[in-house]
């Protein structure tokens, strides 16, 4: 039990087949209590409502600063504190550069770039109070390699912020014992990915993973819990890659 009486916030976690609702499931089974957020509340209630007592979820746009404050407000009037801040929530879209419009760079970098500030925003001062909290923050491989297979340039451009605002919070945020990290997985199996492979198109990315699978929900939640969890007690401003070797850097 690794995060036994630990509180865990985590964003984008109604999906079924999400990242994010396997952090929920493991982080539960390890003791944790959990609040999930996510843009669909009645889909984060119903999260929360499967992981038995003592869980919650509500509905929260990680892209807007009040709806983020108001989140932050509610778990820690139900819990009184939080430990750990999965920053996981976001969204992607398979164009070219030449095609991205305004309206698309803005809304990819607000949920997947802004959204980890604003979510953090709201729950620093708690955990700066009590001297202690695990942020990770949801990056990708996109970021590093310049592109991935279901995100445009904006997609990368977003996520690369991510990497870098991550390791200026650890820097900022060590003093009051906050560490703060970042997770890039390759091709994980979810809703987002899980209807537009055909047989054809994952044997040929598998080819250019030498572990020889594609990554499933449960491979992220697991480091997921290594960085909210005290055995990455000494870590911090890290970016964690989880993908079967498809990049090795």
């Amino acid at each position: 039990m690794l995060l036994k009486d630990k509180i865990a916030v985590i964003s984008g976690a109604a999906s079924k087949r999400g990242i994010g609702r396997a952090t929920a499931n493991l982080f539960a089974e390890h003791g944790a209590r959990v609040a999930i957020l996510d843009l669909d509340a009645a889909g984060a209630a119903a999260a929360a409502a499967e992981l038995g007592e003592g869980h919650i979820g509500l509905g929260c746009n990680v892209a807007d600063a009040e709806s983020c404050k108001a989140a932050a407000a509610e778990v820690l009037a139900r819990f009184g504190k939080v430990d750990i801040l999965i920053n996981n929530a976001g969204i992607t879209q398979p164009v070219k550069v030449m095609d991205i419009t305004g309206a698309d760079w803005q809304r990819i970098v607000d949920v997947n770039m802004t959204g980890v500030l604003y979510l953090s925003q709201a729950f620093i001062p708690s955990m700066r109070a009590r001297k202690q909290g695990s942020i990770a923050c949801m990056s990708s491989v996109s970021a590093q390699r310049g592109g991935g297979i279901f995100g445009g340039p904006h997609y990368s451009a977003a996520k690369a912020g991510v990497l870098g605002l991550a390791k200026a919070m650890a820097r900022e945020l060590g003093p009051d014992g906050i560490r703060v990290n970042s997770v890039t997985p390759g091709l994980i199996q979810t809703d987002i990915t899980g209807d537009k492979l055909t047989p054809e198109m994952k044997a040929e990315i598998i080819k250019g993973i030498p572990l020889s699978r594609l990554g499933d929900a449960i491979d992220v939640a697991n480091i997921y819990l290594f960085l909210a969890s005290d055995l990455s007690a000494y870590v911090t401003g890290a970016v964690i890659d989880v993908n079967g070797g498809m990049l090795i850097h």
